[in-house]
């Protein structure tokens, strides 16, 4: 993998791919009073004879949309991660139980939204949506990786749900490379034997942080994008439990349900290696700076690498 280069934010990538599959007349967006923050404004801007503004009614965007759905359109809904969380019922029964495919973005996502305070930092987004039966749940880490994994969404037969990130974050991939990636499959970014490292979003970057960090002190770490955490990429980890000696998982997500618990639910069905997460405890957010927030969170480089020397000491 190539050294990180300055990207823009997950959310950029979201609002980048909507102008794209807008080539496909199937496709519409519906908005809740946030295009501008999500990004979907590019998309409304150059259509908007196929974007539906709702207003502050996130619970009626996700029904207009399973209505579009069940009419033979494609729609992408967004908001931001929090108050995608107002609609959960409708997701549920509205969306995912009568099988509609319903594309859900929910911007600002995680604690790295800084500033806005907790009210407004979900963490416990991917934990929720997980738990709805055949809904598919992502998270990816740069703008790229954002676009074309949304763009495969045109093609993907299931509702889904997308955190992006309100903050720029290091591009883990280039033009070419993103395109290697796939719906429900990790992604080696760094290859070590010694343990593995899967992170998704924000944190993705700090795992590659961490792995430079313990390379110079002799420990060589895999370190895989795990961008779909639904369904969890099980054959990856499989893999990883037979090579290396332990894993650390990193999100910025609650411990509980997110990321983290995933792979350690498949590993306890599996048996095998000793598995550290490094998330949000069982606390809600505060307002600061993003960095600020990671540090008082314990979710930055350091605590990976002090977790990865934990299982290896």
């Amino acid at each position: 993998m190539s050294a990180p280069s300055t990207g823009g934010a997950s959310r950029d990538g979201y609002g980048s791919a909507l102008l794209r599959l807008a080539e496909d007349p199937r496709v519409v967006v519906l908005e809740a009073d946030l295009g501008k923050s999500t990004k979907s404004c590019l998309f409304r801007e150059a259509n908007p004879e196929r974007t539906v503004s709702l207003g502050i009614a996130e619970q009626n965007m996700v029904l207009v949309a399973a209505g579009m759905s069940s009419s033979g359109k494609i729609p992408f809904a967004s908001t931001f991660a929090i108050f995608t969380e107002r609609g959960f019922e409708q997701v549920r029964n509205g969306v995912a139980r009568p099988g509609l495919v319903v594309h859900l973005c929910g911007s600002h996502g995680g604690i790295h939204t800084g500033t806005d305070g907790s009210s407004a930092q979900s963490i416990e987004d991917l934990a929720l949506y997980r738990t709805i039966p055949g809904m598919t749940v992502m998270h990816p880490c740069d703008d790229l990786s954002a676009e074309e994994l949304t763009i495969q969404l045109l093609h993907h037969d299931r509702p889904s749900y997308t955190r992006t990130a309100r903050n720029k974050t290091p591009r883990m991939y280039d033009e070419v490379s993103c395109k290697d990636l796939k719906i429900g499959k990790g992604s080696r970014l760094r290859e070590g034997s010694d343990i593995a490292i899967i992170a998704c979003g924000v944190m993705v970057s700090e795992a590659i942080k961490a792995a430079e960090v313990l390379s110079s002190k002799g420990i060589e770490a895999t370190v895989v994008d795990m961008h779909t955490i639904k369904p969890l990429d099980t054959e990856l980890i499989d893999d990883l439990v037979e090579a290396c000696g332990g894993i650390v998982t990193a999100e910025d997500h609650s411990v509980i349900g997110g990321l983290g618990s995933a792979v350690a639910e498949h590993v306890s069905y599996t048996g095998g290696v000793p598995i550290r997460m490094v998330g949000v405890s069982d606390r809600f957010g505060e307002s600061g700076e993003p960095e600020e927030l990671m540090e008082l969170m314990g979710i930055t480089h350091g605590d990976i690498i002090s977790s990865c020397e934990s299982i290896l000491s």
